[in-house]
């Protein structure tokens, strides 16, 4: 979403701009709905695994990430949530020098969404571009349920296309998050900055992987590439380069450069955060969703400053998210529970726990000894929860299971998260004292940039994407001003 994001800013600005992409363009066929295909036999694997650690009694385990050109905003259900004053207490920046650059992006993705409806919801200097859509019925009962305990239930501001005529719209499936969109209703990062850049000259070389970066005199002089069809290596020079390659693969490949050495250089990869996220389950005595309409479109935020004072950081938020299929709930449930997944699969409805997780110096990527396929070194994390990260998130959890509750479950189910699709931190920008400067530069090289969820000194309470796409904003303008003079 940064880079794209940033790549859009300096082509419209006349900038001759490449990028580079580990994966390929998404197919965009009829497979990339298909549930099996995507979440089971994850179509858009990676071939090199990264080993993670996520509590201190368990061994590093490979995940493969997805990789496609416009990485993970493919992926994505499209939530556009803003930051909030508060959570810009530790930043560099407040709130406000971000806000043109949120009603900027908010523009460029297309936000759908209803101003005045988040109880929390920071200062707008304008309107979403587009209004919201209609609530579909699943989302409507987590609506009234909440409406009904009290709370104050708004629309996610989404980045999907439901009424611009002049693109494909909508048809409010329920292979949205997680998947491709076949027909690129999704405002995605691919489908709206990328290619709108290249109406501007942007070029996009897909399948190629950055080795290292080469250093020279203060600046980065070389771009050493892996051609992944062929297996040839080649080399490209630029008077400017920036990195987004998200808060996992960025601090490995500078790393890798050998950056590590400048100063700084021992906070690289460290202060990882990926919010402490867990689904809440109920059981209902009914199909919850007959008609497999699109309903994530529901988030609370009335609990969002409850911790701020004790713990120093935002609760979080809880949204609606939909139930994945039967054969892959199956697929993915412990021994003995399969055929009772399946079943029971049309009466489930769901809420997603968004809790802000906290920067600590411990939860870090760096490199391994060993090499993978293409001879480099291989990407290792360790991450563990604080007890104050799993307080709050145990408190939505329980806020959680009153709405579903109140809506008419009967039996409730609670399933962790352990991925990494919020990542963010480890190359934070900030004082003296950071990886980054206030416009992203990396300190000590006067060309490179970060844009990517990394530069975030703290993960807020939110999905990151908006604010990673405002950040790119705002550095691209400085970009376009410093290198261009315009």
């Amino acid at each position: 979403m940064g880079g794209s994001v940033c790549a859009h800013r300096l082509a419209k600005a006349g900038m001759k701009t490449l990028v580079l992409e580990r994966g390929g363009w998404a197919k965009r066929d009829a497979l990339d709905w298909n549930q099996r295909e995507i979440l089971v036999r994850q179509r858009y694997r990676g071939e090199v695994p990264i080993q993670i650690r996520q509590y201190e009694d368990r061994d590093f385990k490979p995940v493969y990430g997805a990789e496609v050109v416009g990485g993970m905003s493919v992926f994505y259900g499209g939530a556009s949530l803003r930051l909030r004053e508060t959570d810009f207490e530790s930043w560099p920046i407040e709130y406000m020098d971000l806000e043109p650059f949120y009603t900027r992006v908010e523009t460029l993705l297309e936000v759908h969404g209803k101003a005045g409806q988040d109880p929390f919801e920071p200062p707008r200097s304008a309107d979403y571009p587009f209004a919201a859509v209609d609530l579909s019925s699943p989302a409507e009962r987590i609506f009234r349920a909440g409406c009904a305990l009290g709370y104050r239930p708004f629309q996610i501001p989404l980045a999907i296309n439901f009424s611009n005529p002049g693109r494909t719209t909508c048809i409010r499936c329920i292979t949205c998050d997680g998947f491709p969109c076949q027909i690129e209703a999704k405002n995605d990062a691919a489908t709206t900055a990328l290619k709108q850049a290249q109406a501007y000259g942007l070029e996009v070389m897909p399948n190629v992987m950055v080795a290292r970066l080469g250093e020279k005199g203060g600046r980065v002089e070389t771009v050493e590439c892996i051609d992944k069809e062929g297996r040839s290596t080649f080399s490209l020079s630029a008077p400017l380069i920036v990195v987004s390659a998200g808060a996992l693969q960025s601090p490995a490949l500078l790393l890798r450069s050998g950056f590590g050495a400048f100063a700084q250089g021992d906070r690289i990869g460290r202060f990882l955060m990926r919010h402490c996220n867990t689904i809440v389950t109920y059981i209902f005595p009914f199909r919850t969703n007959p008609d497999h309409r699109f309903h994530k479109q529901i988030c609370f935020s009335d609990f969002y400053e409850v911790f701020r004072e004790a713990h120093g950081r935002a609760t979080g938020v809880i949204q609606d998210i939909y139930t994945p299929a039967p054969e892959v709930l199956s697929h993915f449930a412990p021994w003995g529970g399969k055929h009772l997944a399946a079943w029971t699969a049309p009466l489930m409805q769901n809420l997603l726990c968004v809790a802000e997780d906290e920067p600590q110096y411990e939860n870090r990527v760096f490199l391994s000894k060993s090499t993978d396929v293409y001879g480099l070194p291989q990407i290792q994390v360790r991450h563990a929860y604080s007890e104050a990260d799993c307080e709050r998130r145990d408190y939505l959890v329980l806020q959680a299971r009153k709405v579903l509750k109140q809506a008419g479950g009967i039996i409730p189910y609670t399933y962790r998260l352990d991925s990494f699709s919020h990542a963010v931190g480890t190359l934070a920008f900030g004082t003296d004292e950071s990886v980054l400067d206030v416009h992203c530069r990396f300190r000590g090289l006067e060309n490179l940039f970060v844009v990517d969820g990394s530069f975030m000194p703290t993960s807020g309470g939110v999905n990151p994407s908006l604010t990673i796409a405002a950040n790119a904003l705002r550095v691209g303008d400085y970009l376009v001003e410093k290198f261009c003079g315009a």
